[in-house]
């Protein structure tokens, strides 16, 4: 039996003049995107540039189709719903066995 971990990135340019301003973009879209869908997300990097920021999100799921495809709308949401624009974006699907555990 086998696990998937779905996990994506992404560079977010934003128009933001301060850090303040930019977290304001920043913090309420990732919490958006989490009460939407079962991911766990998180700001990574660029944390002291106002310009831009790395983010983001993964999900743990026995169907890697499933997997794939919940990160990707979870991505097309946090790109239409934020005041910023995605600059670069990487998916990755990991699969780990579980047979240690059975």
């Amino acid at each position: 039996m086998k696990a998937y971990l779905g996990l994506y990135t992404a560079r977010l340019e934003t128009p933001a003049r301060s850090l303040k301003e930019k977290r304001a973009l920043i913090k309420p879209a990732l919490e958006r995107l989490k009460a939407r869908f079962p991911v766990s997300a998180a700001r990574l990097y660029g944390l002291d540039a106002w310009g831009y920021e790395v983010v983001g999100f993964s999900l743990l799921g026995n169907d890697p189709a499933w997997v794939e495809q919940t990160l990707r709308e979870a991505a097309r949401f946090l790109a239409q719903n934020g005041a910023f624009q995605v600059a670069l974006e990487e998916f990755r699907l990991e699969a780990f066995e579980l047979d240690g555990l059975l």
